[in-house]
């Protein structure tokens, strides 16, 4: 992917083209309907037939949601007992930045199991333009689309001392966006876990085209989780592949951690995981403990 990026960027650098490459850190697909464990395409892990869930415990949401340019629909999946939200610990899962939820599906799964199958209720959705989602992709509809399945879980009685978020590559800025500014979402998140969090537009754009020049030019984008991170005092889990050579540890990863400066944090950093493979590399039930560990703080 670097090299795409690099030679993209070149490319605009050489023409004195200023055409914007927001949409580039989106690259959704839509799909007439989620498949689910059926799905043939490309998977984020994979999971050998193992961390199953029992179709009585999924649930296809579809809901409205306000977007900028008007009402659209959104789609989500739920994996636990919705009779249980207003008592159950619910992670909302906030995926990254590729295809949609039959993609992230195995995560979604794996989730599922940490602590115990049922133990947590896991809220995925699709982000505008993703999946079934309807819309546009863009950071402002991200954030919408992220307000909008927090006001569903609020609506099932869930509380903020039982709401995890987990943010995975671009859906860390979704995460930090609603831990830094609680009060402009209908649930407060109780603890934030974030992986391959990257640190800024600014910076995976530098990171990928080797160029001198701010990554504005090329970008309206306005995320920067270092900054945003220094607002937030909820306890934070970072997990991050040490091999991951998309969003690296140095460049990415460690600012966003050291500049969690309030509150409890902790780092699980996975020798030789890359940026997909990092749950595999340290061994799934190794991963989810982890996870169950931390939220059971």
């Amino acid at each position: 992917m670097k090299n795409i990026v690099v030679i993209l960027f070149v490319g605009l650098a050489a023409f004195g083209c200023r055409k914007r490459l927001d949409g580039f850190l989106f690259n959704p697909s839509q799909i007439e309907s989620y498949q689910l464990d059926a799905y043939q395409g490309e998977l984020s892990l994979d999971l050998g037939g193992a961390f199953g869930v029992p179709d009585s415990m999924i649930h296809h949401l579809e809901w409205t949601v306000e977007l900028e340019e008007g009402t659209a629909k959104m789609s989500a999946i739920y994996v636990g007992d919705l009779g249980t939200i207003a008592t159950d610990t619910v992670i909302l899962y906030c995926h990254g930045n590729k295809d949609h939820m039959d993609f992230y599906w195995p995560r979604q799964k794996l989730y599922a199991h940490a602590g115990g199958l049922g133990r947590y209720g896991v809220l995925m959705f699709d982000y505008p333009s993703f999946g079934r989602s309807e819309g546009k992709a863009s950071e402002a509809n991200m954030y919408r689309t992220t307000a909008r399945a927090i006001d569903w879980l609020k609506a099932q009685g869930l509380q903020d001392e039982r709401f995890v978020i987990f943010g995975f590559s671009l859906g860390s800025a979704a995460a930090c966006e609603v831990a830094a500014h609680p009060n402009d979402y209908a649930l407060s998140p109780s603890k934030l876990i974030l992986e391959a969090p990257f640190a800024s537009a600014e910076v995976m754009i530098q990171d990928a085209a080797l160029l001198s020049m701010p990554g504005s030019f090329l970008v309206d984008l306005q995320i920067d989780n270092a900054t945003e991170i220094k607002k937030i005092t909820i306890p934070l889990l970072w997990i991050h592949g040490q091999d991951d050579s998309f969003l690296t540890v140095k460049s990415h990863g460690q600012p966003v951690f050291e500049n969690k400066i309030n509150g409890y944090k902790e780092a699980y950093l996975v020798p030789g995981g890359e940026h997909e493979s990092t749950p595999f590399v340290a061994g799934y039930q190794n991963y989810i403990d982890k996870l169950a560990d931390f939220i059971a703080l």
